[in-house]
């Protein structure tokens, strides 16, 4: 299960380091560069949000 959060954290960041220089064509009326980049910051939250419900960290002294 660890394994899955560790690939679900890598994937955005790899594709997030991933450069497309194009303004053309536009998506949901954005330039793709913009775009681009937005879809890894919604990509990049839903993935940590799952890897959180995965494989939650419990701290010592706190009752479940």
């Amino acid at each position: 299960m660890k394994k899955v959060c560790v690939l679900l954290s890598i994937i955005p960041f790899i594709g997030s380091l991933t450069v497309i220089n194009k303004v053309e064509p536009y998506v949901l009326g954005m330039p793709f560069i913009i775009f681009w980049a937005a879809l890894w910051l919604v990509l990049s939250a839903a993935g940590m949000g799952i890897s959180n419900l995965l494989y939650p960290i419990e701290e010592d002294g706190e009752e479940s």
